[in-house]
C-alpha cells in the first residue's frame, strides 16, 4: 500500500517540477517557489479531525505527507478539532501543530459542527445536522470552542451553521415567526453567544472565521444570514466547491456558480472576505482546475483544498492545480489591483428567488461576466434583475432612477410577477398585465425563423404576451408561439422568461440545496447564444461569438480569460479585436484576420488573452 502511494505521489507530483517554476529560478524547490508567490496566492489543505487523530501515527506517515504537501506548493493547513462526535484530544492537538510549524507550515484551526457520537443533539431531519436549540448542543460547542481556542491564532467553522430541525423543541421556540426568520435569529444568537464568545474568552486574538457553503439562494431557509452573521465574525470564506456540471451526486451546478459565490459574499462582508475553499470530491481533474479558475477570478487570495485524506491519494486535478500555479498566482496578483468587470446583476440577502434559483450561475455561462451585488448597482449601465430582486421594497424607485439615467434593465418574468408595481413596470416594458405563469416545459423553438428541437426542455416561466414590444427570441408550446426574450420600443428593458428552479422543482426531485436537474437554457443553439449574449453585454463588453458553456470574464487594460466548458471543441470569434495578441497561459502568439481573433477551444480549455505587447 505504502508503495502504490509512493508511485502516485512520483506520478502526480513529478511533472510539476518542471513544468511550474519560472525560468528565472529554476534552483528553488516547488516548497520555495510557493512560499515565494504566498502574498499572491497560498494553498492550503483542511485536515478533518479523524485525519489529525488518525493520519500522523508514524515518522514514515509523517515524511510521506510533509513530502506531498511540499511537492504541491502548500504553506498552510487547517486542523480540526472536531468532526461526527471525535473530539481531538489538545495534547494530540498540539503535538501536530508543532510538527507542521517545525516544518515551516501555517497552522489554523476548524471545526465541523455536525453531530455524533454523545456529542450535542441531532436534528429532526434528513441532515447530519444539529439541534442548535437544545442545551447539550450548546453546552457541548461552547466548551470545545473554550477548550481549543487557545490553541490557535485562527480558527474556522465549516458550513454546517444551519439547520432543518422540526422539532417540537424548535417548534415551540419558534413561535409565530417563520421557520426561515427563527433559523436566522437562532444561529446568528448561537454564533455570538456559543461559537464566538468562549473561543475569545479563553484567547481574546483568535480570529473566527464563518465558511459558506456553495447553495447561496438558499442560506436564509436553514438559518443563515449572512449581513447580521459576517458581522459578528472576524473573517469570512466561501465554497466554491461547484464539482461537476453533469452529474447528479452534488447537483448539476454551474462552473460560474463559484465565481457568483465568492463576489456576492465579498459585497457582503467587504475587508473581511478571506478566501475560497473547494474540494476533490465529484471532480474530475478538469472540474478540479475549473474551480482554482472561477475562484481567482472571483479575488481569492488563499484556496483551502478539502480535505487531506483526498489530497493524499493523489487526484489527478491537484497535477493541473501545480502545473497553473504560477499563472493562477500571476492572475490573483493582477487581480488584486484590477479585479473582472462586468455586468451587474442584484441579490439582496436572505432574498427569496421563487423561480429565479441559482440563474445567476446559468446566465454567466453564455459568456457573460456577470457581477453581482448584494445592494443595488445605482451606476451600472446594464442591470439585471431576477425574482430575488424584488425582495427590496425599494426596487422600483431605484430602476424609475437608473432608467432616467439611460440604464438598460434585463428582468425576468419572475421578477416582474413578484413586484407590487408588476403592472406598471411591465406597461413599459410593452407585454401585457397580468403574465399568465404556469411554467411551461419545452423542447422546440424557433432558430432564424425555422423550428429546432433541444435535446433537454427549455423552462418557461410563464406565457408572454407582447403588445409593443419586439420578440427577439421564440419557444413553440403545443404550436403556440411564447417569447423567451423580448425588448420595449425604447430599447432599454428586456424581459427574459426563463424558469430555472423553484421550491416545487427541489421538492418533487427530492434535492433540498443544489441543482436538481440538467436544465435545456445550457443546450440552446450558437444563434441563440449568440441574442441571450449581446442582450447581456451590450457596448460594455468586447463582441463574442460563441456557443453556451463558454465563459468570458475581462479585467486589467483590456485583458481577458475566456473558458470552454464543454466536453467538445468551440470556435469562438471576437469580431471587433485587431492587432496581435498573446495566451499568457502558453506563450502563444495569436493573429488575428478579417474576422478578428478566432480561438478554436479545445474541450475544457481555458486562454488567457492579452494584446501583444501588453504587461
Amino acid at each position: 500500500m505504502k508503495k502504490n502511494k509512493f508511485l502516485l505521489y512520483l506520478f502526480f507530483a513529478g511533472p510539476f517540477w518542471f513544468s511550474c517554476k519560472p525560468e528565472a529560478d529554476t534552483d528553488q524547490d516547488v516548497h520555495h517557489y510557493a512560499l515565494s508567490r504566498k502574498n499572491d496566492l497560498k494553498l492550503s489543505v483542511y485536515f478533518t479531525a479523524q485525519a489529525v487523530d488518525q493520519l500522523w501515527t508514524g515518522e514514515t506517515g509523517k515524511r510521506e505527507a510533509l513530502s506531498m504537501l511540499r511537492a504541491n506548493g502548500i504553506s498552510s493547513v487547517y486542523l480540526e478539532v472536531y468532526r461526527s462526535g471525535l473530539v481531538v484530544s489538545n495534547a494530540r492537538l498540539d503535538s501536530v501543530i508543532r510538527f507542521f510549524k517545525t516544518n515551516g507550515f501555517e497552522v489554523a484551526g476548524g471545526i465541523a459542527t455536525v453531530p455524533g457520537g454523545n456529542f450535542g443533539l441531532k436534528q429532526d431531519g434528513k441532515f447530519q445536522w444539529f439541534n442548535w436549540q437544545n442545551e447539550k448542543t450548546r453546552k457541548d460547542l461552547s466548551s470545545l470552542m473554550e477548550k481549543t481556542a487557545p490553541l490557535f491564532d485562527a480558527f474556522i467553522v465549516d458550513d454546517f451553521v444551519c439547520t432543518a430541525d422540526t422539532s417540537v423543541e424548535s417548534q415551540t421556540a419558534k413561535g409565530d415567526r417563520s421557520w426561515s426568520a427563527y433559523r436566522r435569529d437562532l444561529l446568528t444568537d448561537f454564533s455570538e453567544k456559543y461559537l464566538i464568545a468562549p473561543a475569545k474568552k479563553a484567547n481574546p486574538d483568535i480570529r473566527v472565521i464563518i465558511k459558506y457553503p456553495q447553495w447561496y439562494d438558499r442560506y436564509h431557509l436553514f438559518g443563515y444570514d449572512v449581513t447580521r452573521q459576517t458581522a459578528l465574525y472576524d473573517q469570512v470564506w466561501i465554497g466554491t466547491e461547484s464539482r461537476g456540471q453533469y452529474t447528479p451526486r452534488f447537483g448539476y451546478v454551474q462552473p460560474y456558480e463559484g465565481f457568483v459565490n465568492y463576489r456576492w459574499m465579498s459585497s457582503v462582508s467587504g475587508d473581511k472576505m478571506g478566501g475560497a475553499w473547494f474540494d476533490h470530491i465529484d471532480c474530475d481533474q478538469n472540474d478540479f482546475i475549473e474551480q482554482a479558475y472561477q475562484a481567482v477570478l472571483a479575488g481569492a487570495k488563499e484556496l483551502i483544498l478539502f480535505n487531506s485524506y483526498n489530497f493524499m491519494e493523489g487526484h489527478p486535478g491537484q497535477h493541473f492545480l501545480r502545473s497553473e500555479f504560477n499563472h493562477l498566482a500571476d492572475l490573483a496578483a493582477l487581480l488584486s489591483k484590477t479585479p473582472v468587470d462586468g455586468i451587474s446583476t442584484y441579490k439582496p440577502p436572505n432574498s427569496d428567488p421563487g423561480g429565479d434559483m441559482y440563474i445567476y450561475d446559468f446566465i454567466g455561462m453564455f459568456g457573460v461576466p456577470l457581477i453581482p451585488y448584494a445592494h443595488y448597482p445605482s451606476h451600472a449601465e446594464i442591470i439585471f434583475l431576477p425574482a430575488q430582486a424584488a425582495e427590496d421594497s425599494a426596487i422600483f424607485e431605484k430602476i424609475k432612477k437608473s432608467m432616467a439615467s439611460g440604464s438598460r434593465l434585463i428582468l425576468t418574468t419572475g421578477f416582474l410577477n413578484r413586484l407590487s408595481q408588476g403592472q406598471e413596470l411591465a406597461e413599459m416594458a410593452g407585454i401585457q398585465w397580468p403574465i399568465d405563469t404556469p411554467v411551461i416545459p419545452t423542447p422546440e423553438i424557433l432558430v432564424n425563423g425555422k423550428p429546432d428541437t433541444l435535446d433537454l426542455a427549455l423552462s418557461l416561466e410563464g406565457n408572454i404576451k407582447p403588445k409593443d414590444a419586439t420578440v427577439e427570441l421564440t419557444a413553440i408550446f403545443n404550436k403556440q408561439e411564447i417569447p423567451f426574450l423580448c425588448r420595449n420600443a425604447k430599447g432599454n428593458i428586456y424581459v427574459l422568461n426563463v424558469h430555472t428552479f423553484s421550491d416545487e422543482d427541489f421538492k418533487s426531485t427530492g434535492e433540498e440545496l443544489l441543482c436538481p436537474k440538467p436544465l435545456g437554457l445550457m443546450e440552446v443553439p450558437l444563434a441563440w447564444a449568440n441574442v441571450i449574449r449581446k442582450v447581456f453585454n451590450g457596448n460594455e463588453i468586447i463582441p463574442m461569438d460563441g456557443p453556451a458553456r463558454v465563459s468570458f470574464q475581462p479585467f486589467g487594460k483590456g485583458e481577458f480569460l475566456v473558458q470552454n466548458y464543454n466536453p467538445k471543441l468551440a470556435q469562438v470569434k471576437f469580431n471587433s479585436l485587431t492587432g496581435s495578441y498573446v495566451n499568457v497561459l502558453t506563450g502563444d502568439s495569436l493573429s488575428t484576420n478579417i474576422e478578428g481573433l478566432i480561438l478554436n477551444m479545445a474541450p475544457r480549455s481555458r486562454y488567457w488573452i492579452r494584446e501583444a505587447g501588453g504587461e
